[in-house]
């Protein structure tokens, strides 16, 4: 086990993020639905700086994302003193809940299907910017890839009502169909392809598993982030297939094991550190 920062054993500082206001707004997605849910909910604003320097990233891209995440309605904030506590919205915590099941639960693969495809008809006018990026990113996020415009696709019926809630989200409902159905005629691997870079995706799973492999920081902060942050982009890149529909050669299955065992042995100290930044900024 790590031992925790202390004004004699500096913590590691992380370079493999930019220390840009959007890389560090992801990372402190990743706080929160890492550390600020489980832990009650609320973090000062140095508990946020401490643990977002760790991992490269500047105080005043932190305090950026910080208001821009309450801006967002995600954080609300109550000023003490020359203090600031930032507290997860009902909102926020509904979200990271929902988002925490999906990144902790998924497996890289779908270990059963019946055959069945869950097939969304949404065309979004080319001008609509705003609208056809919540749709992409949050139908993305459920599973469902595109192989032509309009149509979205997933192996995964049972997600019919979340997809139903995206489009009332991206105010396209109304004009929108979604069918349940069965693959009759025409190659599947080429649907397929179309719908998902499943190349570039099995790439990023092996440099996942290149890298967490081993510890990748002394400081338990810095590595469960780190951890968390990269496996965190899976469940929105890959849509979980069948074994039927994947590559021979596929990575997914492999690294979802490499992250749980890693997580489960990262966590303790990790979560003993971030007690210890709350409980001294407190």
């Amino acid at each position: 086990m790590s031992t925790p920062a202390s004004p004699t054993t500096a913590p590691t500082v992380s370079r493999r993020h930019a220390a840009g206001a959007e890389s560090a707004r992801g990372l402190l997605f990743t706080v929160l639905g890492e550390f600020v849910l489980p832990s009650g909910g609320s973090a000062w604003t140095s508990a946020f700086i401490d643990v977002l320097g760790r991992l490269g990233v500047e105080e005043k891209a932190s305090r950026q994302a910080l208001m821009r995440t309450a801006a967002d309605g995600w954080l609300t904030s109550r000023r003490m003193g020359r203090r600031t506590l930032w507290t997860l919205s009902p909102h926020a915590e509904r979200l990271l809940t929902e988002g925490a099941a999906r990144i902790y639960g998924f497996q890289g693969t779908q270990r059963e299907w019946d055959g069945r495809w869950l097939l969304v008809l949404a065309r979004v006018p080319e001008s609509d910017r705003p609208t056809r990026h919540v749709l992409r990113t949050r139908l993305e996020w459920a599973g469902f890839g595109s192989p032509a415009p309009g149509v979205w696709i997933s192996t995964h019926p049972d997600r019919a009502a979340e997809a139903e809630r995206v489009l009332g989200e991206a105010g396209v409902l109304d004009d929108a169909q979604i069918f349940l159905a069965e693959h009759r005629v025409g190659e599947l691997a080429r649907l397929v392809r179309q719908a998902w870079d499943l190349e570039a995706i099995e790439k990023s799973y092996e440099d996942f598993l290149a890298e967490f492999a081993r510890q990748s920081s002394r400081d338990p902060l810095v590595r469960l982030v780190d951890l968390v942050h990269s496996w965190r982009r899976f469940p929105a890149n890959d849509p979980a297939l069948p074994g039927e529909l994947l590559p021979a050669r596929w990575s997914g299955a492999r690294a979802a094991d490499l992250f749980r065992r890693q997580h489960a042995k990262w966590t303790t100290a990790a979560a003993a550190e971030w007690r210890r930044l709350t409980e001294d900024a407190a």
